[in-house]
This record gives structure tokens, C-alpha cells and sequence, in this order.
């Protein structure tokens, strides 16, 4: 399983947008949806690794998967609407989507898991 390469990628976005977040200067309501969004990835995949059951696995990671999501919607609100970031959201897009597939094939492969027991 991609289980430490995930971990690993999701506290990296996390530690990236926290970055970010300190060097924006305007726009707070976007900076806080994002730093919520792109730190909730992580939280949510560290917690799944403690969970009492498949199902609760599977639910945590589908928690994870939605905030990766929500995660690239903002930064592509980001780069449109500050444009001077644009590179730095394309970049870390760009990461939130690889944490999304790695997401989507730990889900199919729990899910399929669940379906033989």
C-alpha cells in the first residue's frame, strides 16, 4: 500500500499551503478555506490509520478525498483570483491531485477488501 508515501505527500501539502498562507497578505476568507481545507487531507489520512474497523477507515479516507478535493477547488480560486500566486497553486494543485488518485485507489482497494469478507 501507498500508505507512507500518502502520509508523507499530505503533511507536505499541509506544510506548503501553511507557507503560502503566511506569504498572502489579502484575501482571509480564501487563505482560511484553503488552510482548512489542505491541512484536513492530512489529519483525516493520519486518523484513518488508527480506525476501529474497515468501515471506519473507508469513511475517514473518503473524508480525506473530499477535503483534497475542496483543497484544488481553492487554489483554483486562488490562482484566479491573485493572479501572483498562480504558480504556486498550479504547483500545489498539481500535488493535491496525485494525494487525490493515491486517495481514490486506497478507497477502491479498501472497498473491494471489504466486498470479499
Amino acid at each position: 500500500m501507498k500508505e507512507g508515501k500518502l502520509i508523507t505527500s499530505s503533511i507536505e501539502l499541509a506544510i506548503e499551503l501553511t507557507l503560502l498562507y503566511d506569504r498572502i497578505e489579502k484575501k482571509a476568507y480564501l487563505k482560511n478555506q484553503l488552510a482548512r481545507a489542505g491541512t484536513s487531507v492530512g489529519a483525516n489520512i493520519h486518523e484513518a490509520k488508527y480506525a476501529h474497523s474497515r468501515a471506519d477507515f473507508i469513511a475517514k479516507m473518503q473524508i480525506a478525498l473530499k477535503e483534497c478535493h475542496e483543497t484544488e477547488f481553492w487554489l483554483t480560486v486562488l490562482s484566479q483570483a491573485l493572479p501572483e500566486y498562480s504558480l504556486d497553486a498550479t504547483r500545489l494543485r498539481e500535488k493535491a491531485g496525485s494525494i487525490r488518485r493515491m486517495l481514490i485507489s486506497t478507497l477502491n482497494t479498501a472497498k473491494s477488501n471489504s466486498e470479499k469478507e
